[in-house]
């Protein structure tokens, strides 16, 4: 009998993939009364098998999934976006816009962006379709850039022609620009109206966020062609930014849309300890940093007025020691069942992902996954087959799949 034309593959990440191959022929055999003798089976699979399959497979909680690379030699990967035809974007905070197309990273980075400070944290940040891409084509990005030491977070909008960025489009600029090398923020999503989020941070100068006539340290709401929503908070109000939709946040790197409410959750990185999760309404004031749950760095001294204050909000859940959440996706799939509903958030400090259980506004649970297993993670996506896709920021960053 011949062997079959296409077997199951190991991991690529196994250090012995031609032991782990033969594994897996033999198991097929197996399947076939007669054709391998026990003696085979007891000297030459099981000894074997358990590196094959443990390396792959994670047995959690509520439910059993395996890892997969899909890509690696990405240089610090900080957004991505899934276009319809399959292929998937990835922006590199040197500057690059890539694309994987088939399971193959291109070779050459996408033109046409505007020039991109990529400095301390700052670079091309974060990428997102228009929630009608598939007609209008926009893909909307958040990046950093500025004249001579001053720079700041911007985003655009631009249609992917080719290998190009046409039609490009300036929509929003944070003012006034600064020459600290930090917290720039910046997540992007669109909420069931197709109004547009921008969360900024605080640029590393923590009053500002409490200064409404700043823009950093905010969340920005906007039309998807940069124009003010004539109900934004704090529209017609002298002395304020009329793009401003909530303050008092010192740098968001994460934002999602609940499956069912439609309300924007948005995660922050507090100073030591302190980050938090949050629900943003219009106009409210989430603290930092007169509130916090963190404390300085180093000497560890209270910050502000402590936890609580008239006016202020609570969040919803926060983390001490910080665990520095990036990327963050609710689970609405249908891969996971066990996990439908569930919060997933990226670590970049302790190298792990964080599923939350929540039951309406509160978190029930949490669990810790991949604890320096593949990086640091910078995003967290669903992706549209249900699978749940994860960034690692390094100098030579991956992006990996969490399936069944």
């Amino acid at each position: 009998m011949q062997p079959p034309d296409r077997l199951p593959t190991c991991s690529s990440n196994h250090h012995d993939s031609a032991i782990c191959g033969r594994v897996k022929l033999f198991l097929y055999y197996l399947k076939k009364p007669g054709l391998l003798p026990a003696f085979l089976i007891a000297v030459f699979i099981y000894p074997y098998a358990g590196n094959c399959f443990a390396e792959t497979t994670r047995q959690t909680s509520k439910t059993v999934f395996s890892i997969t690379t899909i890509a690696d030699g990405l240089e610090h990967p900080w957004g991505m976006a899934f276009l319809p035809d399959g292929r998937i974007l990835i922006t590199e905070r040197p500057g690059r816009l890539r694309i994987i197309r088939q399971g193959k990273l291109q070779d050459d980075a996408v033109t046409g962006l505007p020039a991109i400070a990529a400095r301390g944290q700052g670079g091309l940040l974060d990428v997102v379709l228009h929630p009608d891409y598939v007609n209008n084509g926009w893909l909307y990005f958040s990046y950093v850039t500025g004249n001579g030491n001053r720079t700041g977070t911007e985003v655009g909008r631009g249609r992917l022609s080719g290998n190009h960025i046409a039609d490009w489009q300036t929509l929003f600029s944070l003012q006034p620009k600064s020459r600290a090398g930090r917290h720039f923020g910046s997540r992007l999503i669109f909420d069931r109206d197709n109004y547009l989020y921008i969360t900024l941070g605080d640029r590393g100068e923590r009053f500002r966020a409490q200064d409404l006539n700043d823009h950093a340290g905010s969340v920005i709401r906007l039309h998807d062609d940069g124009s003010i929503p004539a109900d934004n908070p704090f529209v017609n109000q002298p002395g304020k930014k009329p793009e401003i939709y909530s303050y008092g946040h010192r740098n968001s790197q994460g934002a999602a849309l609940h499956p069912q409410t439609g309300r924007i959750w948005i995660h922050e990185h507090g100073p030591q300890g302190g980050d938090e999760l949050n629900v943003i309404a219009p106009g409210n004031n989430y603290g930092w940093p007169v509130i916090t749950f963190g404390k300085e760095y180093g000497s560890g001294e209270d910050i502000g007025d402590g936890t609580h204050k008239a006016g202020m909000q609570q969040p919803v859940y926060y983390w001490v020691p910080s665990i520095a959440p990036s990327g963050m996706a609710f689970y609405n799939g249908d891969r996971f069942p066990d996990w439908q509903g569930n919060l997933f958030v990226g670590s970049l400090k302790f190298r792990l992902l964080v599923r939350l259980e929540l039951e309406g506004m509160n978190v029930v649970k949490e669990e810790r996954l991949l604890k320096n297993e593949i990086g640091r993670i910078r995003d967290v996506r669903v992706g549209p087959d249900g699978f749940i896709y994860l960034l690692t920021d390094e100098k030579n960053g991956k992006l990996v799949r969490l399936q069944l």
